[in-house]
């Protein structure tokens, strides 16, 4: 009688499991964080040290 019953539940259990659809699994997308910044900002320190050095220059 117990191999009866621990049969049943086997399958009950396992027919549950079966039972249920595909879900499709939920996926967060990648935050992309821009910095923006002007071209000009990589060029004036430069430019401001060629005028400071030509004026110590001359």
């Amino acid at each position: 009688m117990k191999k009866l019953a621990l049969a049943a539940l086997v399958a009950v259990t396992g027919s549950a499991a079966v039972a249920s659809g595909y879900i499709e699994p939920y996926v967060e997308p990648e935050v992309i964080v821009t910095h923006s910044s002007s071209s000009v900002g990589g060029v004036v320190v430069p430019l401001l040290l060629l005028v400071l050095v030509a004026a110590l220059a001359s």
